[in-house]
């Protein structure tokens, strides 16, 4: 029997970068200067358990704001007596400025609509997040979404996997005490100074969890008790697990017919891949066929890359799962990340330490890649992520590297066995390796992406440099802007060792993030 946690977590009160509102001559910040190629702008037009997570610890004032635009300002202890003319707040620039002893970062909470920080008791490398049944384009407060992740802890035994409901998820508080500035700023519980709550499941896990992944789900979902919904665990130990998390979810939100208990065979995976042997790996992603009326899963497959450069495919059948005993085998390195395409099901690609970029399909006898991408960076590639949103058409790609760049590819030039494919858009503005990225499920120029250097940037490719703006300062008396990307919406900080970002789908420019030290969820007014 597995009883439910609940708890408050309070809202991160210190840390992250001022926005850039959306438009050519926004004010931004950055130090590097944006490497483009020749990109044709598309959208010019536009449970009680011994380990689960613990309380937050105090951050700061519930009543202070909760978006950033970052204020240095001098410890207590050197404070001067109040001047009638008090120096303008700083923006903080990641890479060119440094904080002293004395210096704190503060929020400008006016640039975010939402911000809260979540405690748990040992890191999670990864998580994703789980669709619910509470509605698409969710705009109004209170907000809840519920995630998946898996535990690092000291000692194998003590890992979980935790489905957990973050709720009570209130607008930021500004200055003036009201919420935004939005329709539904009436709504005066939407911007009350409350702290969120956790609630979770937990369900033990042998080895620390290198990744997790939810399956899709249909664009008319409704839950069903009686339907499993699985996410897939990468463990370390070298196996991955499939486990169904639907059970934990309804005991989440008990109903006088299900109640809150959870049977012991639900802690178990409903299968074992057992094809790596001892490797473990990082790369897992699900694809999913759907019923005629879009409203049920039909079947599922999964993918799963190890660091010994093989990639195994595992399928849903009328009795349970079946792994292919023969892998894909075109890379030289770990596999980092794989993405099935978002309009050919029988079409995949991954990135390795090989520094290549790799397209696949299933069908192609030998197991080998029909298209590849040589030193598409000039590091390890971590992560990818493939363009799902309708106008995105299925023919863009952000890959994120060991040197901290950021490029688009354009797929539709990779068929062209005379020309290397080149990035349409290229970054260099984190100054770490790139932790992950995702392209924004319906903005299709849009994405975020995550680095070591602890920061997560939002981007817009359809902003433009304002001609008269170049070499300039972007109309403001700081010189130091006219190194940011126009292309550089926001730069959200606060977090230690970011590990994986992900927007929430049901609620419209929401992003979820986890690092060492816990997860954040914030929605920012720049996108």
């Amino acid at each position: 029997m597995s009883a439910s946690k609940k708890r408050t977590v309070n809202d991160l009160d210190d840390s992250h970068a001022e926005p850039n509102k959306r438009g050519p001559s926004s004010k931004r910040k950055g130090n590097e200067e944006v490497g483009m190629g020749d990109f044709e702008d598309e959208w010019e037009d536009e449970v009680d358990s011994d380990e689960g997570p613990n309380e937050g610890e105090e951050a700061g004032q519930g009543n202070q704001e909760d978006a950033m635009d970052i204020d240095i300002h001098p410890a207590v202890e050197d404070a001067q007596a109040p001047s009638s003319k008090q120096a303008a707040p700083q923006t903080f620039l990641p890479g060119l400025h440094k904080l002293s002893k004395d210096e704190i970062l503060e929020p400008d909470q006016s640039a975010y609509e939402m911000l809260h920080r979540m405690n748990v008791a040992w890191p999670c490398l990864s998580f994703d997040v789980l669709r619910d049944g509470l509605g698409e384009e969710r705009r109004k407060y209170p907000a809840t979404a519920y995630v998946v992740t898996g535990t690092q802890a000291d000692t194998s035994s003590k890992n979980e996997v935790l489905v957990m409901k973050m709720s009570a998820l209130y607008k930021t508080q500004k200055d003036d005490g009201s919420g935004s500035d939005d329709d539904d700023s009436d709504d005066d519980d939407g911007a009350l100074d409350e702290d969120a709550v956790l609630e979770y499941k937990s369900i033990p896990h042998v080895g620390g969890v290198n990744r997790v992944r939810a399956q899709p789900t249909p664009l008319n979902y409704t839950p069903n008790p009686s339907l499993p919904y699985h996410v897939a665990t990468w463990a370390d130990t070298g196996k991955v697990h499939i486990y169904n998390v639907r059970p934990f979810m309804e005991a989440l939100d008990p109903s006088p017919q299900s109640g809150s208990s959870i049977p012991e065979a639900a802690k178990k995976p409903v299968h074992t891949i057992t094809s790596h042997g001892r490797s473990e790996g990082f790369a897992l992603d699900w694809a999913a066929s759907f019923s005629a009326d879009n409203t049920s899963v039909s079947g599922v497959r999964l993918l799963s890359g190890d660091i010994t450069s093989k990639i195994y495919l595992t399928t849903s059948t009328v009795s349970g799962f079946t792994t292919s005993p023969n892998p894909f085998t075109s890379h030289t390195s770990s596999i980092e990340d794989l993405q099935w395409s978002p309009s050919e099901p029988t079409v995949f690609a991954s990135c390795s330490a090989d520094q290549s970029i790799r397209i696949w399909d299933v069908r192609v006898k030998g197991r080998k890649s029909a298209m590849v991408v040589e030193n598409a960076h000039d590091a390890d590639i971590n992560v990818i992520s493939w363009n799902r949103t309708t106008g995105g058409s299925g023919y863009l790609m952000v890959s994120g590297g060991d040197e901290g760049g950021l490029k688009v590819w354009d797929l539709r030039g990779w068929n062209k066995p005379s020309q290397k494919p080149s990035p349409v858009a290229a970054f260099t503005w984190h100054k770490a390796p790139i932790t992950s990225v995702e392209w924004h499920p319906t903005e299709e120029s849009a994405f975020v992406a995550s680095g070591a250097d602890d920061q997560i940037t939002i981007w817009d490719l359809a902003v433009e440099e304002d001609p008269d703006e170049v070499g300039g300062t972007n109309g403001t008396s700081d010189p130091s802007l006219r190194h940011v990307p126009a292309q550089l919406l926001f730069v959200h900080q606060g977090q230690k060792d970011i590990k994986e970002i992900h927007w929430h789908s049901q609620i419209p420019g929401a992003v979820v993030s986890t690092a060492f030290d816990g997860f954040n969820i914030f929605k920012t007014i720049s996108i």
